[in-house]
């Protein structure tokens, strides 16, 4: 689907015929329509752990509810969530990881119980697919955001982890002004971990703030002190799990399936094209029918007419009085982005 990889007005070209394109219009309204099935599975599996990842992407909003709503620019944004279920990590021939069965979620979820909403997907479609009462742990691995912690709640024999690439993040962010002190005062912090000693760390980011001067450094080794001190349980989880497959491959998974098309770019959307927008692109991502529309349903338009191809060939049918060629519909079936509403001429 072209519209998924790129731009609409090249969605629309990409399904023109004879030359004639699909307005970019006609993309995004046929997009806002979409309605995706939910996942199913074949048979569950009896697995003893399984894996979750969990993050989110930054989405510049045109507006909020109309446009020149936006006065302050720090709001102009959306936060579309990936969640994704997987069985492991196995090496390929190159050595490059690969997840062992992956599962996507995601969208654009609003609302005081939005993540238990996410969550609750998440856990019909682990009941469907895996035997619950053989599973015996489920990592929730994170950045430690207050939705992503919702799973633990939700998810049966769960525990959140935090990824490490957060963990170093925050411990760089408060050493890095020290300059020469910087590796011994990391080291500090990174031994107290290995020892499990909470108040060992926290002396540590103490005696960092006891000599820094700089107000906004000060403020920020104080941000990544109530980070560390506030996610320790689910460092405590990741080291003691002694798995190595309890890592976190999330901001690569939000760069591939959403910044790629939704925020790399410097790119506008409304609340409805980016929450139909990544909902479209977890449907690639979990190799979804992407050239057969009769897997997506679309919400009907006012006139009753459907969004098939044949409406578009009987129409032509009826104007032209010629039936499409072979050549004409192999063509519709394998270049067509999206199927979209075509009025039928008034006779």
């Amino acid at each position: 689907m072209e519209a998924s990889e790129s731009s609409y007005r090249k969605g629309g070209a990409s399904a023109s015929i004879n030359g004639e394109s699909i307005s970019k219009e006609a993309v995004m309204n046929k997009l806002h329509r979409l309605e995706f099935p939910a996942l199913k599975t074949v048979e569950k599996k009896e697995l003893r752990t399984l894996y979750i990842d969990a993050d989110e992407d930054h989405v510049a909003l045109q507006y909020l509810e109309k446009k020149g709503d936006i006065r302050n620019p720090r709001i102009n944004t959306v936060m579309p969530w990936i969640i994704y279920v997987y069985e492991g990590v196995e090496g390929d021939e190159e050595g490059r990881p690969h997840l062992i069965n992956p599962k996507y979620f995601g969208g654009v979820y609003d609302g005081q119980e939005a993540g238990g909403r996410l969550w609750t997907e998440v856990l019909e479609y682990l009941d469907e697919a895996y035997d619950l009462d053989a599973v015996e742990r489920i990592y929730i691995n994170g950045d430690g955001a207050a939705w992503i912690r919702t799973g633990e709640k939700i998810i049966p024999k769960s525990k959140y982890a935090l990824d490490k690439y957060h963990m170093h993040k925050y411990i760089i962010a408060a050493t890095s002004h020290l300059e020469d002190s910087a590796e011994d005062a990391r080291g500090e912090i990174y031994r107290a971990i290995h020892r499990k000693k909470k108040w060992m760390a926290e002396g540590a980011f103490d005696r960092i703030i006891g000599i820094t001067d700089k107000e906004t450094k000060r403020k920020a080794v104080e941000q990544a002190k109530a980070y560390i001190l506030g996610n320790w349980s689910g460092i405590m989880i990741a080291m003691k799990s002694g798995d190595s497959n309890v890592r976190c491959s999330a901001e690569g998974h939000v760069s591939h399936v959403y910044a790629d098309r939704m925020s790399s770019r410097p790119l506008g959307w409304c609340r409805t094209g980016a929450d139909k927008m990544s909902r479209l692109r977890i449907y690639r991502q979990n190799q979804g029918n992407m050239l057969g529309t009769g897997k997506i349903s679309e919400k009907r338009n006012e006139t009753g007419i459907g969004c098939r191809g044949d409406h578009l060939f009987r129409h032509r049918n009826d104007k032209n009085g010629k039936k499409p060629t072979n050549e004409n519909w192999e063509y519709w079936q394998i270049c067509q982005c999206m199927t979209f509403p075509i009025r039928r001429s008034k006779r």
